[in-house]
């Protein structure tokens, strides 16, 4: 039998004098503690690598709820997906399932395909509580911070599915601009739910004005036995992994997640792992990476060739090449768009959310992730970024030449003047 690893023991404050505090995965934790953010022992993870996979096991999981089911997206795109999303909802409406959702009016304006006030009415008249959360008001500066930008699914308060997926069919069809869409997601089983509950329940009293509470929309003693068909967690630590919710929350816990990424930076000794979309990063964090290329530590990090959105990628592809210079091994991902945000330190511990290495994630908007403690969840993820390299070339001089042109350098320098904004 393996020995349980830290994810898979339940640490006391009398037995933390006894761990070693120098292991990268102790110390985020102890890093994280002092910070408020409280751990639990008992929580399944399951992977879901793509759109496919997430929208499948979220319906199956919808289709059997017998309580309540709670949604907070930054947008849903009024598209196809959504409208299945929307006739699953209704259909336990009718079973007398509490529905409640909410999106973000910056998110929802900013998608091309946003919903409209007809389209809410048409949702509500099924019986489905749905509020948007800053509607976009004259001036509308003020209107694109602190966004929420969280995604957030709470069944019958005993699955929580949380990542980097907005609702929208591009996960599956991909789009004209960037081919194939690839993102992460996950479900999450056990006390972690809870919290996720929490968040959301905070956001339904500031988008509805109504404050909802009670045992019920908790995990108690017993998990979802009652679902079925649902992508398992096939690891040997399933029910056992050490999870911790850190919540960007303005004006409340606003470094959370800068401070999560630092540290982890700072505390690794062999290896860093990184995929994000929107790699503009702070001083702090890319002087970080470069120390850690500096004392020795295997840097790896993935970006898209492709992205959404102009000169955000500029930014991200000039950091590229400075860290390259710096020692780290930069993998450029070809095929599609790779909007997946993860972070992997020593085969120790990993984090999946909602939140970009930008200035929007780690200033101002909501966000929300994952830090998952546990040995088998990281090598599941390992092997996804093992995998993506064989769509991507390594970043060198000589094919950062052949690969950009003197104006699109120039163009990522302005843009990395430019990063506090982006």
């Amino acid at each position: 039998m393996a020995t349980p690893c830290l994810g898979q023991i339940f640490i006391s404050d009398r037995e933390a004098d006894s761990l070693d505090w120098t292991r990268a995965d102790s110390m985020i934790v102890r890093q994280l503690r002092s910070k408020g953010i409280r751990f639990s022992h008992n929580n399944s993870v399951t992977l879901l690598t793509s759109g496919q996979e997430k929208f499948d096991d979220l319906f199956r999981a919808i289709d059997q709820a017998r309580s309540s089911i709670h949604l907070e997206y930054f947008n849903f795109r009024n598209d196809s997906i959504n409208e299945e999303l929307i006739r699953h909802l209704a259909a336990k409406v009718r079973e007398g399932v509490e529905v409640r959702a909410v999106f973000d009016g910056f998110g929802n304006a900013s998608n091309n395909q946003p919903m409209k006030r007809r389209h809410l009415k048409a949702i509500r008249e099924k019986g489905i509580e749905i509020y948007e959360f800053k509607p976009l008001e004259f001036p509308w500066l003020h209107d694109i911070f602190n966004r929420d930008h969280r995604k957030i699914v709470v069944i019958d308060g005993k699955v929580a599915y949380t990542g980097g997926m907005n609702v929208a069919d591009y996960y599956i069809k991909g789009t004209k601009v960037v081919g194939a869409w690839h993102d992460m997601h996950c479900r999450i089983e056990g006390d972690e739910v809870n919290t996720l509950q929490r968040i959301f329940l905070r956001m339904w009293y500031l988008a509805s004005g109504r404050q909802v509470s009670g045992a019920k929309y908790y995990r108690g003693i017993s998990n979802a036995d009652y679902m079925s068909g649902l992508k398992p967690d096939t690891c040997q630590s399933a029910g056992h992994k050490m999870v911790g919710i850190i919540n960007r929350e303005p004006q409340v816990s606003n470094e959370i997640i800068r401070y999560f990424y630092i540290n982890a930076i700072n505390n690794a000794k062999d290896s860093i792992k990184i995929i994000n979309p929107y790699f503009t990063l702070s001083r702090k964090l890319k002087q970080a990476l470069k120390n850690a290329a500096g004392r020795g530590v295997k840097v790896e990090i993935m970006l898209s060739v492709k992205s959404d959105i102009p000169l955000t990628p500029d930014c991200g592809f000039y950091n590229a090449h400075q860290l390259m210079k710096a020692g780290c091994r930069i993998w450029m991902y070809k095929p599609g768009f790779h909007h997946t945000k993860i972070i992997l330190v020593d085969g120790q511990f990993c984090t999946i959310g909602s939140a970009n290495l930008n200035a929007r994630s780690l200033r101002w908007d909501r966000e929300e992730n994952a830090v998952i403690i546990d040995r088998e969840t990281t090598r599941e993820l390992d092997q996804l970024f093992e995998h993506e390299k064989q769509d991507s070339f390594l970043l060198t001089e000589e094919s950062w030449d052949a690969w950009r042109t003197p104006w699109q350098k120039f163009r990522g320098w302005i843009a990395h003047l430019l990063a506090p904004l982006l």
